[in-house]
């Protein structure tokens, strides 16, 4: 009688890191997709006061740069959730291609996918929350309604697994794409 070992071995750590990390990042997207779209009004507040600068310092030199258009902030709204959206669809995409990307060896289509989907996460948060909300709406200067640390955090956070990503999960020197 032969007896099988049926405990989980991992062959591949990094690539199982990478899948993780990635797992966790489209998790989140999806989640926060998923929140502003079925709590609109939440964050469609939070928004419409980063983008008002109604709760900043109120310096005239700045303030020509509010948006106070209601239409305005509800298309900018709409637009970062349908980007959460697609970013959380193609990271849910990246994980399965790491996912199996671990069995076969094969991880250049998963980094790919993966640094895809990363890059839109990095692009939200780091362009659209730290540099567009945080700089030139002064979001900063907001007691209320100032996302910098979340937005850091995700930034980070989806940096880091750009990094894991893009170390040799067991490619072959010889492949490229790998």
């Amino acid at each position: 009688m032969t007896v099988r070992n049926t405990r989980l071995r991992v062959t591949r750590p990094l690539g199982a890191a990478a899948t993780v990390l990635v797992a966790t990042v489209a998790l989140y997207m999806a989640l926060v997709a998923f929140g502003n779209i079925t709590d609109f009004g939440t964050n469609q507040e939070f928004v419409r006061h980063v983008l008002a600068m109604d709760t900043t310092f109120k310096d005239e030199d700045l303030m020509w740069r509010s948006i106070d258009s209601p239409m305005v902030q509800n298309i900018a709204y709409i637009a970062i959730i349908g980007w959460e959206t697609v970013a959380a669809l193609v990271l849910i995409a990246a994980t399965v291609q790491w996912a199996l990307a671990l069995r076969s060896g094969e991880f250049g289509r998963a980094r790919r996918v993966a640094t895809l989907g990363l890059l839109m996460v990095l692009l939200l948060f780091g362009a659209g929350f730290i540099a567009v909300g945080g700089e030139w709406f002064a979001m900063w200067q907001s007691d209320a309604w100032n996302g910098l640390d979340a937005a850091t955090r995700n930034f980070l956070v989806a940096g880091l697994t750009l990094v894991v990503v893009h170390l040799p999960a067991g490619a072959d020197p010889r492949r490229p794409g790998d």
